[in-house]
């Protein structure tokens, strides 16, 4: 080539110059030219060339079958990680068998639920499909075998659900568990305005706190979200009023604990329900969950207050798991037999007819026939219309699964005997003739009635009407059974509507705009609609998704690199022959 260019360029070729070999030359430097047969002797080779590479797949499209196991908190999880994934533009189905990908939400309070999680991913595996492992199990323990090569996502990570769904449906295995802190505080988990699908459009689940301040020895869900931490009052009362704004006619509030809520952030539950009483509509109801008996002591006067307000139902879960107090103090419940009669009794005192609903563990290791009959006793005292009754399993981990266990045979008698004591007494029967005002917010298992539940969150089934469905009815009370009522709809009375917008349907949803929403019904995905926005207050995953995915926006930097290196290939060429 020349040693020297005097002038520019005009045309590329141009940079051929009189060595280089001319086109004929080339076609007979061919004819010497033998291609080499590439082998493919294996299955294996000819299975790899078939498949098509991992970026040709495109996420957002496929079909996921969510199943969640265990308490109200889990349930809310599972709504939550619905609606992100539909807003990224997969479809949630109930169909398990069409599905391609498959979401498993896990609880780990007792054995069995933990088997029919382990069970679950068996059967995925042997039907092909994707998986995808949430909830407290995985969590708590993510390293056993069956959870081996699986996806994961943490219960404080669940914002990020479609990132780790994209990255499973690519073929890849993600483990997302961390927990999230700000300036070292641990925070409460995933925000509460992310998109959500509720499983009844008529009922928000709110989770108030995650963990709990509480270290029983027998409990495994503490290893899976830990201490409490607190979300903001303003945060909540938000939630609240977006879903009255959404149709939603009933609020349950749950949490590991809600009685300890607000302890680590300089507030109380007390403070917390006041405020959202005032964004109830009227003709909505809120329900409390589950609080330890500790937290409750200091706030019983407020409580009763709280519980009386026409808003509430006058109804508790207060669990005392044993009543002995060697038990107890076993268990590391922090209070004793007393504490939980002191709690009931004031509250069955100021909030007449208040349902008090607990939780018995029968087995429990070193539990005597006579802190059994113990038990036995607190039960025929106090007439549980709810009772839940848990014969003990060991969970993995924990203290007590190190204890002395008695015999299965005697855990066994002793949860049936318990059961066969709930079962002989019926808390419904004295109510027959009552008129009472419910509010009707689902269908019963067999489809026969509308579930409705009446002041004190006592179930009682109405006839399927449409027109009472998110609505206050008045009935007359003609049956009573062992779990619930029958009411006949007083043919005068007025069917109260609560001052709400219409209820979004079933698989609608939550949290999105109105554009979104619009998007959303005519097929087109968040990745499909970048211009679109979501509330000020849309989680970090959504905002990331809804911009340029962190998944295209690595392909995006992938396809540049590769544009500067054959700019710079073409320089190095330009520039080395002149």
């Amino acid at each position: 080539m020349p040693a020297a260019c005097d002038s520019l360029l005009e045309d590329i070729e141009d940079i051929v110059s009189a060595e280089d070999l001319k086109p004929r030359d080339r076609q007979f430097v061919r004819k010497s030219v033998v291609p080499k047969v590439r082998k493919r002797n294996s299955q294996k080779n000819v299975q790899a060339d078939d498949d098509p590479p991992s970026d040709s797949i495109i996420p957002g499209v496929q079909k996921i079958w969510i199943r969640t196991w265990g308490c109200s908190h889990n349930n809310s999880d599972g709504e939550y990680m619905a609606g992100q994934l539909a807003a990224y533009g997969y479809k949630i189905t109930e169909n398990s068998t069409e599905a391609d990908l498959w979401l498993l939400n896990s609880c780990t309070v007792k054995s069995p639920a933990e088997d029919h999680f382990r069970n679950s991913i068996k059967k995925a595996q042997e039907e092909n499909k994707k998986v995808v492992l949430a909830g407290c199990v995985p969590q708590a323990q993510p390293r056993q075998d069956y959870l081996k090569g699986l996806s994961i996502i943490g219960v404080q990570q669940i914002d990020h659900v479609a990132q780790v769904v994209e990255e499973t449906i690519k073929g890849h295995s993600v483990r997302l568990l961390g927990q999230k802190k700000d300036n070292g505080k641990r925070l409460g988990g995933a925000r509460l305005d992310l998109p959500k699908i509720r499983k009844n459009p008529l009922i928000e689940i709110i989770s108030i706190n995650t963990g709990c301040l509480n270290s029983c020895t027998y409990c495994k869900t503490k290893h899976a979200r830990g201490d409490l931490a607190s979300y903001p009052v303003e945060e909540l009362v938000d939630r609240a009023k977006q879903s009255f704004q959404e149709g939603v006619c009933e609020i349950w509030l749950t949490s590991e604990d809600t009685g300890a809520y607000g302890r680590d952030i300089g507030t109380d539950l007390p403070t917390l329900l006041w405020k959202l009483v005032e964004a109830i509509p009227e003709g909505a109801m809120l329900r409390l969950g589950m609080t330890n008996p500790p937290y409750i002591l200091e706030h019983l006067e407020e409580m009763a207050k709280i519980l009386n307000h026409p808003r509430v139902y006058a109804f508790l879960h207060i669990p005392v798991q044993s009543a002995s107090d060697s038990v107890l103090m076993d268990m590391k419940r922090e209070y004793c037999v007393a504490d939980f009669k002191r709690v009931v009794d004031f509250l069955k005192e100021k909030v007449p007819g208040i349902t008090i609903a607990t939780d018995i563990i029968c087995g429990f290791p070193g539990e005597t026939d006579e802190d059994f009959q113990e038990t036995m006793k607190l039960v025929e005292e106090y007439r549980f219309p709810s009772l839940f009754i848990n014969q003990f399993y060991p969970r993995p981990g924990t203290p007590a699964a190190k204890m002395h266990q008695l015999p299965a045979l005697v855990k066994k008698q002793r949860t049936k005997d318990l059961s066969q004591l709930f079962h002989s007494y019926r808390p419904y029967d004295h109510k027959v003739g009552e008129r009472q005002r419910v509010l009707v917010t689902e269908e019963s298992f067999d489809s026969k009635f509308y579930v409705a539940h009446n002041r004190f969150y006592e179930q009682v089934l109405v006839p399927k009407d449409p027109g009472f469905v998110g609505k206050m009815v008045e009935v007359d009370i003609y049956e009573a059974g062992k779990h619930f009522m029958k009411g006949q709809p007083v043919s005068d009375a007025k069917v109260y509507t609560p001052s709400l917008t219409k209820p979004f349907a079933k698989g609608e949803v939550s949290g999105v705009t109105e554009e979104l929403r619009h998007a959303l019904k005519n097929g087109t995905n968040l990745k499909t609609c970048p211009s679109v926005g979501i509330q000020e207050k849309t989680s970090l995953c959504c905002r990331m998704v809804m911009q340029i995915p962190w998944q295209q926006r690595g392909r995006g930097l992938k396809i540049l690199s590769m544009s500067l290196a054959l700019l710079a290939v073409l320089v190095t060429f330009y520039y080395g022959g002149v």
